[in-house]
């Protein structure tokens, strides 16, 4: 398995509903062509890992709204 770090672990704070916070980190890496998005909460309990798209490959902004989409949408559903 080829895997490459494209961003190491960032600490990040999601805005979610109603002045509701979360802390979380989260890495994005490459394995083969395919680029990955790995949440993690702070006390390094996995939330999710997503795939991402080729359009936000290499786009950190992008990540940042991936974080809020999967703790409201994919995590919360």
């Amino acid at each position: 398995m080829d895997r490459a770090m494209i961003q190491d672990w960032t600490d990040s704070i999601v805005l979610l509903k109603f002045d509701q916070h979360r802390d979380v980190k989260y890495q994005v890496y490459r394995e083969s062509d395919r680029h990955f998005l790995e949440m993690r909460d702070v006390d390094d309990t996995h939330i999710h890992t997503l795939e991402l798209p080729d359009g936000m490959k290499l786009d950190r902004t992008s990540y940042e709204v991936l974080l809020r989409y999967v703790l409201l949408d994919v995590v919360a559903a």
